[in-house]
């Protein structure tokens, strides 16, 4: 059935509108919603297998011509778009133009691509709709663009977009195109939050230098590019507030009904929710990022293959929480970033090898759960392959600021025993004999200790063994007490050592005390240096 007729605001004649574009076309004029659903849920299902008839089918062309000539409003109506349960033929195209009209269509089938590029919204809003691809680049809306449960098939392109307000991509599911990408928008620019909840993303999801004004969230999202180098490629990303790469609840959640909630409103599952933890399979690149309040990993789930990475070289944040189940392939990769707070555990952090930080920054460690000295020098271990003095001394610093002086020496230590291993055979024997005797000078008691044994050993040696005076008569009296101490000591001078002759033996004994008491003493000196350089 056609109907067209005269009028202000009708149908041009040659469009020979069928019902349900008639029914879109008033609705449009009223502002209200013109629903096409026949009630069956399974068969108003945009995503389901049932075909659907001429009587819900709406040419592509009447819906362009609505929103960018359309007819004026009935008195006293704002006309917008509001379309539910549309077959939409042939290929929506509206490139270059200047939709102002608001847009929202619910439960919709589409024939063919939605190309957008360059053009420009109000606010448009794709609710649960099937779309073969949409094609986007450089699409500007001065308020939300929502696609939440939508299934895209090949691909969501938003290279250079710019976004007045939200990006909502809450439970999408994003085929790859053929280049592999499932939704491509480097360059993104979204004015406050990326809500991407629950996301399915079958490709690479590319935001290479993309911005965001407060937060972007891919809690309980799944991404998966497992035969491709990255599942989540997003070098420069710039967001303001926190990057969420957490879990999400599935019942109850705020974003379940497609809205984006109030800005503070907290989005934690209360406790018993059932979740669904971030998982992505590949590697995910956030090199040179900036992060204004944090990076959440907290119970993600990694599954690389072995020359996979997480990436988060140079990035800079207050706090990178990594909370996430450890990787059991692949490695991660900080080396060059600087947080202020690292808010990690033991249990997340992967083993030999799977770890690089040279030149990784962190001023306070913050562990969560049992995380002992022992296994933060084996999280340094496993992070230099090669010998590198760099985590060591992070890590002492950090201590240290944290008022765990002795923990810090032993970290010192460490690195001591560590670099010990790179040296020829002689520096490692003397290195052996500095840790045996005061431990690199990190444990300056050792020293005392070893000059009250030696002392001892020389006192009954020389008591038994004293040898003759230099210059009979000029000697001062015989003293094995003073004249082992003398020997021990390499700076003071009791005017002992120089009184008598040792010879045989004696002499043998009396330099071994020499010998001891310098390697002590510059073992000591060398410890209160580093001491007070603060190292």
């Amino acid at each position: 059935m056609y109907v067209n007729g005269p009028g202000d605001g009708d149908a041009p004649a040659d469009l020979q509108l069928t019902s349900a574009e008639w029914s879109m076309w008033q609705a449009f004029r009223n502002g209200s919603t013109c629903d096409l659903h026949i009630g069956d849920p399974a068969r108003d299902d945009p995503h389901g297998q049932h075909l659907w008839g001429p009587e819900r089918r709406v040419r592509a062309r009447v819906v362009a011509l609505l929103l960018l000539e359309g007819p004026v409003a009935q008195p006293g109506r704002v006309s917008a778009l509001k379309l539910t349960g549309a077959y939409i033929t042939d290929t929506l195209d509206l490139a270059g133009g200047t939709i102002k009209p608001f847009v929202e269509l619910r439960d919709c089938r589409f024939e063919a691509e939605v190309v957008l590029p360059e053009s420009r919204f109000t606010t448009l809003r794709m609710v649960n709709c099937a779309i073969p691809r949409l094609e986007a680049a450089r699409l500007q809306t001065e308020g939300d663009l929502h696609l939440p449960r939508c299934v895209v098939q090949n691909g969501i392109r938003l290279t250079d977009a710019h976004i007045g307000t939200d990006l909502m991509l809450n439970q999408v599911v994003a085929h790859k195109d053929r280049k592999g990408r499932s939704i491509m928008a480097d360059g993104l620019t979204v004015t406050q939050d990326l809500q991407a909840e629950m996301l399915e993303s079958y490709g690479e999801l590319s935001l290479r230098g993309a911005t965001i004004g407060v937060s972007l969230s891919l809690r309980g999202s799944r991404l998966s590019n497992p035969f491709g180098r990255r599942a989540l490629n997003a070098p420069q990303l710039t967001v303001e507030r926190t990057l969420y790469l957490t879990a999400a609840g599935l019942a109850n959640s705020p974003f379940s009904s497609g809205a984006t909630p109030p800005y503070g409103v907290p989005t934690t599952p209360s406790r018993g929710t059932r979740m669904q933890r971030f998982e992505c399979e590949g590697g995910i690149r956030l090199d040179d990022g900036r992060f204004g309040d944090a990076v959440d990993l907290e119970h993600a789930r990694f599954l690389m293959e072995s020359d996979q990475e997480l990436s988060l070289r140079r990035i800079q944040t207050p706090e990178l929480r990594f909370l996430c189940e450890r990787p059991q392939r692949g490695r991660v990769i900080l080396s060059g970033a600087r947080v202020v707070n690292l808010v990690d555990k033991s249990a997340s952090w992967p083993g030999l090898g799977g770890l690089w930080m040279a030149g990784f920054a962190y001023e306070t460690l913050i562990p969560r759960g049992h995380f002992p000295l022992s296994l933060r020098l084996q999280w340094v271990a496993a992070a230099t392959p090669e010998y590198a003095p760099e985590p060591y001394e992070m890590l002492a610093t950090s201590l240290r600021a944290s008022g765990e002086d002795a923990d810090a020496r032993e970290v010192l230590l460490a690195k001591q025993r560590r670099r010990r291993e790179t040296l020829p055979l002689a520096a490692k024997a003397w290195g052996f004999l500095q840790d045996w005797t005061v431990a690199y000078g990190y444990r300056p008691g050792r020293a005392a200790v070893w000059m009250a044994i030696l002392w001892a050993i020389g006192t009954a040696y020389f008591s038994q063994n004293p040898p003759p005076p230099l210059k009979p008569g000029e000697t001062p009296p015989w003293n094995p007490y003073l004249y082992a101490l003398d020997l021990l000591l390499p700076v003071i001078d009791l005017n002992q050592d120089t009184a008598w002759k040792p010879g045989g033996a004696a002499q043998w004994a009396a330099a071994v005390l020499i010998l001891a008491g310098w390697v002590l003493a510059t073992t000591v000196a060398a410890g209160a240096s580093r001491l007070l350089r603060r190292q």
